[in-house]
C-alpha cells in the first residue's frame, strides 16, 4: 500500500508504462517518500548527480548505470559531480590505463543518458544555477548547502541513485528541506573572530560544524565575505558537523524573514586556532600540493598564476589545480593555465582529492580547504591547510612554512 499520493502519470510510470528506467526510479523515489513520510512528488528544476568516480562506483555501480542507459533519458537539466580523472590528462596525473578504462565505462553511461558531462562540484559556476525557492534534486554535499543557503533554493542532499532517479522523473519526494517548516535555524552562533584569507572560512565551518552538530546554524557578526569565501564556508560546515543549509545575517538570501534562534554559541579566535590545530598535523616536508576542493573559480585560478608567475615547482612536489573544464577554457584564454604550466603546475579538470584514487601517492597534503584534508587523511596523508600563498609557496619549496 502506498502512502504517498500518486499522479496519474506518476502511477504509470510506477507501473513500468515509460519504460525500465522510469519504471526502476519511481520505485527508488516512492520508497524515500515512504521512508521520511513525504505526502507527494514536487518538480525539480534541476538535478546534480554524484557518485560518478569509479572508485567510489566499482564494477556493481557500472553495471547498475548501464542497465539505466539503455531506456533512462534525463527530463530536467542534469549535471555531474567530479569523477576520478581528469577525462583528457589523466596520464600526466598518473591515473593508470585499467582505472582510466572503467571511468570512461561509466561517463559513457551518464552521457547516454542525456547528462552534461560536467564533473564539477560547483554546478553553479558553469551554467546550473538555480533560482531562489526553486526545488532541486542535488547531491554533493558542499553544492547542496550553496544551494540552500547562498542561492536560497531548496534541495535534500541526495545520493547517487535517488539524485538519478529524480533526473529520470524530473521529480523528487517533497520532504526535508524541501519544507519551509524544516528550513527553521535552531541555533546562533555569533561570530567574534576576524577571518582574513581562504582557509579561516574552512576553520570557521569545522568551529561552527562542531558546535551546531545536525543543526541550521543563525550567523552573525560577518562584516564581509566573497563568494570564495562561501564556497569554503559551505563544504566545510557540512563535513564537519552541520545540516546542508545555514543562514548568515546581511549575507544569505532568507536571513532578514527568519528569528534569531535563542540558543546561542560564540566563535571566538580561539575556536579559530582550534579548527587549525585540528585540522593541521606535524608535518613540513610536503609532496602534494592541491588546490580547489571544492572546484576553484576562475578568480582563484588568476590568484595562483599571479602568485606562481615565474617560479617553479620544486622537484618531488606536485601543484595541482582542481577546477570545472568550463573555469579551464576561461584560464586558457586568459593566459592563466600557461603561467601555472610554465612553473610546473598541473590542472585536474573534472576530479578532485576527495575521489580520485590517490591513496599510497603521496604522503603530505598543501590545500586551502578544510573539506580536502578531512578527504586526504583518509587517503593516508598528513595535511597542512593554510592560504593560497602558503600553499604556493610550499609548492615551489616542498615545506610547509607558516
Amino acid at each position: 500500500m502506498i502512502g504517498m499520493e500518486l499522479t496519474k502519470q506518476e502511477q504509470a510510470m510506477l507501473d513500468g508504462k515509460e519504460g525500465y528506467a522510469v519504471c526502476k526510479s519511481m520505485e527508488i523515489l516512492v520508497a524515500l517518500g515512504e521512508i521520511f513520510g513525504a505526502k507527494s512528488l514536487i518538480k525539480v528544476g534541476s538535478v546534480q548527480v554524484a557518485g560518478v568516480s569509479y572508485q567510489n562506483l566499482g564494477d556493481a555501480g557500472l553495471e547498475f548505470l548501464n542497465e539505466l542507459a539503455v531506456d533512462g533519458r534525463v527530463r530536467v537539466l542534469t549535471t555531474l559531480n567530479p569523477a576520478g580523472m581528469d577525462l583528457e590528462n589523466w596520464q600526466q596525473l598518473g591515473i593508470s590505463p585499467e582505472f582510466a578504462e572503467k571511468q570512461n565505462l561509466v561517463i559513457d553511461a551518464f552521457r547516454r543518458m542525456g547528462i552534461l558531462i560536467s564533473c564539477t562540484c560547483t554546478p553553479y559556476l558553469i551554467g546550473n544555477l538555480p533560482l531562489y525557492g526553486e526545488h532541486l534534486a542535488w547531491s554533493e554535499s558542499s553544492a547542496v548547502t550553496f544551494a540552500n543557503s547562498v542561492l536560497g533554493a531548496k534541495t535534500n542532499r541526495e545520493g547517487g541513485p535517488s539524485a538519478l532517479a529524480a533526473a529520470f522523473v524530473g521529480k523528487t519526494p517533497n520532504y526535508g528541506l524541501h519544507l519551509d517548516e524544516n528550513r527553521v535555524p535552531d541555533v546562533h552562533v555569533q561570530v567574534n573572530a576576524e577571518l582574513t584569507k581562504l582557509s579561516d572560512w574552512g576553520a570557521l565551518g569545522y568551529a561552527i560544524g562542531k558546535k551546531a552538530e545536525n543543526k541550521i546554524p543563525y550567523i552573525t557578526g560577518i562584516k564581509s565575505v566573497e563568494l570564495d569565501d562561501l564556497k569554503s564556508f559551505c563544504a566545510s560546515v557540512v563535513t564537519y558537523g552541520t545540516k546542508p543549509l545555514f543562514y548568515m545575517k546581511g549575507v544569505t538570501p532568507g536571513a532578514e524573514s527568519q528569528n534569531q534562534p535563542k540558543n546561542t554559541v560564540t566563535i571566538e579566535q580561539s575556536d579559530i586556532k582550534n579548527a587549525y590545530d585540528n585540522i593541521n598535523d606535524e608535518v613540513s616536508d610536503i609532496d602534494f600540493v592541491c588546490v580547489g576542493c571544492p572546484h576553484c573559480s576562475i578568480k582563484e585560478i588568476q590568484e595562483i598564476a599571479d602568485l606562481i608567475n615565474g617560479k617553479k615547482v620544486v622537484e618531488g612536489t606536485e601543484l595541482w589545480v582542481a577546477t570545472s573544464r568550463t573555469a579551464k577554457q576561461l584560464a586558457d584564454k586568459r593566459g592563466y593555465t600557461a603561467t601555472i604550466e610554465a612553473a610546473g603546475g598541473k590542472f585536474a579538470c573534472d576530479t578532485c582529492m576527495a575521489v580520485a584514487p590517490l591513496k599510497g601517492r603521496f604522503k603530505a597534503l598543501a590545500t586551502t580547504s578544510a573539506k580536502g584534508c578531512f578527504y586526504s587523511r583518509q587517503s593516508l596523508m598528513k595535511t597542512k591547510m593554510g592560504s593560497m600563498k602558503e600553499c604556493v609557496d610550499a609548492a615551489v619549496t616542498g615545506k610547509w612554512n607558516s
